[in-house]
């Protein structure tokens, strides 16, 4: 698949690691649709990246939103034959805490959101990509997840997060061997420590502990590189059922 053929639904579109993908297929002539939860980012997304995209309020765990935000890019581009997983939650917590136990609907939600919400996308993609023309070697679609290095070496407070992106490291074979059968591609990208959000928020000194984990380059990763990974994969037909770690050969530390 060429990059300028890409028709993509992208969650956790307008931030962080999704946007960049977003920026990537755009910047080749491609076409995407958002979705997010965030509704101001989505509009300075639009504003960014122009008609080539949209937005569409979705919460991954819900799978009546999920189906709808597919038939409503469908509607616009025609097909999607592009899915990216990008939405996730930290969910950051020790299952034995100082003042009481890890509540049980804090775990869930962090696998709802995270697992549960990529399955869902997997799902309903999968479903509508069904009916693609097939390209070369008969292939009708690309899925994409992310998972995280935290899902083989998880720190401690980390019990709910890396459980839920080793479930996605864990589907990535299975679906892959099914959606086989009609030209659908099932891989996951594993990435370690990246500039997000959510790392520009931190102190310095955060940010340069962070840095010197990693043996090499000895720096958090880009979003842009998070990006050329997924756009090689894209592009790659034979690259199916893996998993890639995007990581700098960090190997996070028990805390």
């Amino acid at each position: 698949m060429q990059l300028n053929e890409v028709k993509a639904i992208i969650t956790g579109g307008v931030s962080g690691l999704g946007l960049a993908v977003a920026r990537k297929v755009v910047s080749a002539g491609g076409q995407a649709v958002l979705l997010d939860i965030n509704d101001e980012g989505g509009a300075a997304a639009c504003t960014e990246l122009g008609d080539a995209v949209s937005y569409i309020r979705t919460d991954v765990s819900n799978e009546q939103q999920v189906a709808a935000a597919v038939d409503a890019a469908v509607s616009r581009m025609g097909m999607i034959n592009v899915a990216m997983n990008c939405a996730g939650i930290i969910g950051a917590g020790r299952v034995l805490g100082r003042e009481a136990p890890m509540a049980l609907d804090f775990f869930a939600k962090v696998m709802h959101v995270n697992l549960i919400g990529s399955f869902n996308v997997c799902k309903a993609a999968g479903a509508a990509m069904e009916s693609n023309p097939p390209g070369a070697d008969g292939e009708r679609g690309v899925i994409i997840s992310t998972a995280s290095v935290a899902a083989y070496d998880g720190q401690i407070g980390q019990a709910a997060y890396s459980a839920s992106k080793a479930g996605i490291v864990g589907m990535t074979l299975p679906i892959a061997r099914e959606f086989a059968r009609f030209g659908v591609r099932i891989n996951t990208i594993a990435p370690g420590i990246f500039w997000t959000p959510m790392a520009d928020g931190m102190p310095e000194h955060v940010q340069e502990s962070l840095a010197a984990s990693v043996p090499f380059p000895s720096r958090l990763g880009k979003p842009e590189e998070f990006a050329e990974l997924a756009a090689h994969i894209m592009e790659n037909g034979y690259l199916n059922g893996e998993t890639i770690r995007l990581d700098g050969a960090v190997r996070l530390a028990p805390k």
